[in-house]
């Protein structure tokens, strides 16, 4: 029997649970020293939206190395640690979760769909990094379509309707690219160091 199939087989369920509660708690808590000495100093657009945030790849790191659990505790936990230090809140938190959460729930939703071989762990499945492409793909459209539902009924709130065409494009553009930093990092970090295998609890 191989290791993954002993971890799965053996460890219990109370013990799992805890595993993920605390990664959940660590990363999230991580996720905040980030955002409040990094993210201010990140390059962004005139408008204020960032090319790149570190946030949201520990929130997916989290997700990859402890399951869907400790993925969306992470996303929920960081974001209301953030609502007391972002400039935007609470706007900015939650635009964060949303844009993240939608990474993390379609491949969550698709791996309960996939009929699991027997022994074969639900995170070597997305290891497959075909598997793992196409997941983040369709990941990635479903954050894009959510953050423009989001962000047109802010703007309207906000500014009106003049300029939201201008305001959805670069919406669209922004998501589309910090998915990508989102999705790649995370998937180097977690399997390019055999991260996941220390833990092999999902």
């Amino acid at each position: 029997m191989s290791s993954s199939e002993e971890k799965e087989t053996f460890m219990p369920k109370r013990t799992q649970l805890t595993i993920q509660l605390a990664g959940a708690a660590i990363f999230s808590a991580l996720s905040l020293v980030v955002s409040v000495f990094l993210v201010p100093i990140l390059p962004r657009t005139p408008e204020g939206m960032a090319f790149f945030d570190p946030v949201s790849i520990i929130w997916v790191a989290c997700f990859l190395i402890f399951g869907p659990i400790a993925g969306i505790l992470c996303c929920i936990i960081g974001m209301v640690l953030l609502m007391p230090f972002d400039p935007f809140a609470p706007i900015g938190p939650l635009m964060k979760f949303a844009a993240t959460i939608s990474l993390i729930i379609v491949p969550i939703v698709l791996l309960k769909l996939y009929k699991r071989e027997e022994g074969v762990l639900k995170s070597k499945i997305l290891k497959d990094r075909k598997k793992f492409i196409v997941y983040g793909v369709l990941g990635t459209v479903f954050r894009i379509v959510v953050m423009v539902i989001l962000n047109i009924i802010v703007y309207l709130a906000l500014f009106g309707s003049q300029g939201l065409e201008y305001w959805v494009v670069l919406v669209i553009l922004i998501n589309a690219l910090q998915s990508v930093w989102d999705l790649l990092i995370p998937y180097l970090l977690v399997y390019g160091t055999k991260l996941d295998e220390k833990f092999e609890i999902w």
